[in-house]
């Protein structure tokens, strides 16, 4: 199929045309019931990782990829995304995930059972980002936090708190770090601060927030470097950035959940530390000094 269906009402259409066999693809049994449960719970389909749709609908992960890409999309990252955009342009989607702390097999009511099972989400969460982690990128990318003249870190709401960590522990290491508004006064000025060759480090997953996008794509066209902490390969800013780094989070949280981008946040600075060497030591210790000297004036 050249052009598969961009909208929940389109994949429905082509569902009902394939079973009047009227739509030039064959599903089996098992293909038409999955994709039948995908279309009736859109939320699901979003924020669900193929592995856990498929023990959520006992089939094998392998289905929903052939499902994909017998339906035209490729893979199915672009199949999500057709769910991703109905949650969006709904404006449900913090609402929708609350909504599942409610379904009896999540533990409604139980408290230990829900911190339980979202410490085991998280725990999966951070393995499988682990995993995704290419060598060369996360080598390059700690190279450029080292060595390049400016960084600034770049989020939006809860993402901000990532970008504020990010920027007081990078500039406990090194110089000229900071969040890319640090001064409020607007991000266009922030970016004009900016030469080429300097670092952009950018954090957004779905739904993503279209200023950060907007931010990071402006920042890339004037030759500054941009490092993207984003949810997948679909993600906008994948490919925008010159290094992503993909953190699944699926999880019970009525939110995105930040566990694993605070673990991959930490072991990129770590790294950092590691690289500047006794450069790192000697500007903490400078740190520490002004710490001591400041309680003494107090």
């Amino acid at each position: 199929m050249a052009n598969p269906p961009d909208t929940l009402a389109g994949l429905k259409l082509l569902l009902e045309a394939i079973e009047r066999r009227e739509a030039d693809i064959s599903l089996g049994s098992s293909s038409r019931r999955v994709l039948t449960a995908l279309i009736e719970a859109p939320q699901r389909a979003a924020v669900s990782s193929i592995s856990e749709l498929a023990e959520q609908l006992g089939v094998n992960p392998s289905t929903f990829s052939r499902l994909a890409q017998k339906l035209g999309y490729g893979g199915f990252s672009k199949f999500q995304d057709v769910f991703r955009r109905e949650l969006t342009e709904g404006r449900s989607f913090y609402s929708d995930q609350a909504s599942r702390l409610l379904a009896p097999a999540n533990g409604s009511g139980d408290s230990i059972g829900q911190l339980t099972r979202l410490g085991r989400q998280e725990s999966a969460n951070m393995a499988s980002m682990i995993e995704q982690v290419d060598c060369a990128d996360f080598d390059a990318t700690v190279e450029l936090l080292t060595s390049a003249r400016r960084v600034r870190i770049h989020g939006m709401r809860q993402f901000n708190s990532l970008a504020l960590f990010m920027a007081y522990a990078l500039g406990m290491l090194r110089p000229d770090v900071a969040p890319l508004d640090a001064a409020r006064q607007g991000v266009a000025d922030a970016l004009a601060q900016l030469d080429e060759g300097d670092v952009l480090v950018v954090a957004s997953c779905f739904p993503y927030t279209p200023s950060v996008l907007a931010t990071a794509e402006v920042a890339a066209k004037h030759g500054i470097k941009v490092i993207a902490l984003t949810d997948s390969g679909s993600s906008p800013l994948a490919r925008i950035a010159r290094y992503s780094f993909y953190v699944p989070n699926q999880s019970l949280f009525f939110s995105n959940s930040m566990c694993a981008f605070m673990l991959l946040a930490e072991g990129i600075l770590s790294a950092v530390a590691s690289r500047l060497g006794e450069a790192s030591v000697a500007a903490l210790k400078h740190r520490e000094a002004l710490i001591t000297e400041l309680n003494a004036s107090l």
